[in-house]
């Protein structure tokens, strides 16, 4: 499952982070604080390490 923008690819790294206790999950914030609990460390590498390239900064709601 790709991110859909550099937004969501980018609160997936952090929680990423987190979860692998680089960071400390006391300082995420928003849409990371809940991937870090819901979505297991494979989903979110998946999810954090596709190329950034041509995927627009947030996700329209179109």
């Amino acid at each position: 499952m790709p991110a859909k923008s550099k937004a969501q690819q980018k609160a997936a790294g952090a929680a990423l982070s987190a979860k692998r206790g680089d960071t400390k999950k006391s300082d995420l914030k928003g849409p990371s604080k809940s991937m870090e609990k819901s979505m297991s460390e494979k989903e979110l590498e998946e999810l954090a390490s596709i190329s950034r390239k041509g995927k627009p900064e947030h996700k329209s709601d179109s």
